[in-house]
């Protein structure tokens, strides 16, 4: 008889964390291999995510709707579906999470123990809310009085911070409940956590970042860090493929039942590009550079409310335009509702982003690791340009910016590789590529 550790998944390459949203098995219930154990929602996707073995459920450490740092223990399942289990206070001393990376204290000594207060009831509590009532000085008994929304009416991480504010009176406090006997608390006490509250000027608003959000920044200031960044601004001349699009956009949304935009053609001219210049399409690890045989490239998508995610065209080499025009559908509409997979959001080796999709006449993206480019598309502008022969005339214009890890791509191929994009552009006859 063994215990198998379940920990919070990977989901994506840029995905830090995740909220358990639902578990689908108790303590104490036997599950098959592939069987669906729990829900996960993170800042770009959600999943359900199976057992990796069949057994009984030995203990879950965390509630429904906690946020898990990757990485960190959630559960156990004991690979013996014989052995008895008497719920979650069967839980040996031994089976203890790691405490998440933002929590400095130690796990308790017994996870999911019972604990018997002055008033003789026996109540659960998990890891995490024993270490934070350890770090703050909160004796069992005290804990004891705080009103639980978790699972069966335990107390969860959100119901103990909202305990602390209640408790300390700070006029940002979220609690929603509170058992103790105490006047009715303030309006600040009662603001639900994911509400705005405002400053005692009343000038200055405080909103609290959600997962996305948080993500996000991590990843930038990381990225900034790691690699030191340049960019190669060049203009480009696509009047023709305008002109062609207008003319085929009324046809081709008839055929495919979608509109047809300009980022498959840019993503195609990026594809021949590092087709043509290789070591763009790499990344570094350590003193070593991994040079990719696939092109798997990213399209940056904004989600309204919720930021920017990166799904992935796998092998977006082997597509011809219209395959790839499916493909970027495809993954823009499951990006908006949410419905990315994980092998949606892994794997890029490099990534496009469409500024110009907000009438951003340029921009300086930053480097989404461990690749080492990225390219950005401004908005198509109608402009007076000069022509050979000191002609003047009016042409659509788009700016495009290379950033580019400096570590590996000097400037040189930097700025090869951005005019190897734009010749690619040029030179495109999209009517025979359809």
């Amino acid at each position: 008889m063994a215990r198998h550790d379940i920990v919070m998944p990977q989901m994506g390459e840029s995905i830090t964390n995740g909220t358990i949203t639902k578990w689908t098995k108790s303590v104490g219930d036997e599950i098959e291999i592939d069987e669906i154990l729990l829900e996960i929602s993170t800042d770009k996707v959600e999943s359900e995510i199976p057992a990796p073995m069949g057994g009984r459920v030995a203990v879950i450490f965390f509630e429904e709707g906690e946020t898990i740092d990757v990485g960190v223990k959630i559960a156990e399942i004991e690979d013996d579906p014989a052995a008895a289990l008497d719920g979650a206070s069967a839980a040996p001393a031994k089976a203890e999470p790691a405490a998440p990376a933002e929590e400095a204290t130690p796990a308790p000594a017994a996870a999911e123990a019972p604990t018997e207060v002055a008033s003789g009831e026996r109540r659960f509590y998990t890891p995490l809310v024993r270490a934070m009532a350890k770090e703050h000085g909160v004796s069992m008994n005290e804990l004891a009085t705080i009103s639980g929304t978790g699972a069966g009416g335990r107390v969860n991480k959100k119901d103990f911070e909202n305990y602390l504010a209640s408790k300390s009176g700070a006029s940002a406090a979220t609690a929603t409940t509170q058992a103790a006997p105490a006047a009715t608390p303030t309006p600040a006490a009662v603001t639900p956590a994911s509400a705005p509250t405002t400053s005692a000027s009343g000038r200055v608003e405080v909103i609290a970042m959600d997962n996305m959000r948080k993500a996000i920044a991590k990843n930038m200031v990381a990225s900034k860090q790691i690699s030191p960044h340049v960019n190669s601004i060049e203009e480009v001349d696509l009047t023709h493929l305008v002109t062609f699009r207008e003319g085929f956009k009324n046809e081709f949304q008839k055929q495919e039942g979608f509109k047809l935009t300009y980022t498959p053609f840019i993503m195609y001219a990026i594809i021949q590009a590092l087709k043509e210049h290789p070591l763009v399409n790499s990344s570094i690890e350590g003193d070593n550079i991994v040079m990719k045989k696939d092109i798997n490239l990213g399209m940056a998508v904004a989600v309204p409310g919720n930021g920017l995610i990166v799904p992935v065209v796998k092998n977006a080499d082997a597509l011809n335009m219209t395959g790839l025009c499916r493909a970027v559908n495809d993954l823009a509409l499951k990006a908006r509702a949410k419905k990315l997979t994980m092998d949606d959001l892994s794997g890029g080796t490099f990534t496009f982003s469409n500024v110009g999709s907000f009438g951003t006449l340029m921009a300086t993206p930053i480097i989404l690791q461990p690749q080492v480019g990225i390219y950005a598309s401004g908005v198509i502008q109608k402009r007076v340009v000069v022509l050979p022969g000191d002609v003047m005339a009016i042409r659509s214009m788009m700016y495009g910016t290379h950033s580019y890890d400096h570590r590996l791509v000097d400037g040189e191929l930097g700025g090869k590789f951005l005019a190897s994009i734009h010749n690619n552009l040029r030179n495109m006859d999209p009517a025979s590529m359809f």
